[in-house]
């Protein structure tokens, strides 16, 4: 039975992400109330997997997780696309009228912002978790509160939806990924990267790296420049690349190598396209 580590408790996004991922599979998991505990609990090898979000369609990629990744050497074995619907629930017994004040983590409330505008009068509080929050009211059983939360996590914890689907955008993804010790054995089938370029601050560095990748017919599915802690005004820069040809992926791993401009090549990971999932 594998050990995976979540950032949140059961009922959360990650939990559905592991659920969608490890279909069909046993697991057990381990809840962290932060992503660097999570981070911590997959490098000291306390799990066997853990997996993580990294970005959504609206709020954005999450910076923080791509530094925790490079600080504790981990690698990415496989990523997970994830629906994201966010419903607001309560202890049962209220409608919307009651809630005085919603609780959620923070994305989910920055993914919600014209439902809360439409409701001045809520008072808007952060918490650790969005199905942590919900489980909250559950236990406490405290009237005029609500959550921000999946529908999973309000079968979960017993409380009644009030209003479905409030997120600002309807089509909302969530990309999840599926993290490992580096010491662990990686991939052996894959046709997507990740990669972390380090390049010396000269004019046309990164240009010259990007012309050579698609150069090869190998196509950059995300680009995300990173500041370097310590070093102002320089970056590290995260890609993804998608490729039909394994021997392409390393013809470019040859290439880049020889570019004078690139001070160093990383490899986050090398895992299977997530979005031809069903």
């Amino acid at each position: 039975m594998k050990k995976i580590a979540i950032q949140g408790v059961k009922g959360c996004f990650h939990h559905a992400a592991v659920s969608r991922y490890f279909e069909g599979c046993n697991y057990k998991l381990m809840e962290c109330s932060s992503f660097r505990e999570l981070a911590i609990s997959v490098a000291k090898s306390n799990v066997d997997i853990g997996v993580m979000a990294i970005e959504n369609t609206i709020a954005g990629t999450i910076l923080a997780n791509y530094s925790l990744l490079s600080e504790y050497n981990l690698k990415i074995v496989g990523e997970v696309y994830m629906p994201i619907q966010h419903h607001l629930m309560a202890y049962p017994g209220q409608n919307i009228e009651d809630i005085k004040e919603i609780y959620s983590h923070p994305m989910a409330i920055l993914q919600c912002e014209l439902f809360i505008d439409a409701h001045p009068y809520i008072k808007i509080s952060e918490y650790s978790d969005t199905a942590a929050a919900a489980k909250y009211i559950s236990i406490c059983k405290k009237k005029g509160l609500a959550a921000i939360a999946s529908e999973n996590a309000a079968k979960e914890y017993g409380l009644e939806i009030l209003s479905k689907n409030i997120q600002t955008i309807t089509s909302n993804f969530t990309r999840f990924f599926i993290i490992k010790n580096s010491c662990k054995q990686e991939n052996d089938s894959f046709n997507k990267a990740s990669l972390i370029f380090k390049i010396l601050h000269t004019t046309g560095s990164l240009s010259q790296i990007l012309s050579m990748i698609s150069s090869l017919g190998i196509n950059m599915t995300k680009i995300q420049s990173i500041p370097i802690i310590q070093r102002p005004w320089e970056y590290s820069f995260y890609v993804d690349i998608i490729f039909n040809n394994i021997k392409d992926y390393e013809k470019m791993k040859k290439r880049i190598l020889k570019i004078p401009c690139l001070h160093k090549l990383s490899i986050m990971g090398e895992y299977k396209n997530g979005r031809i999932r069903s």
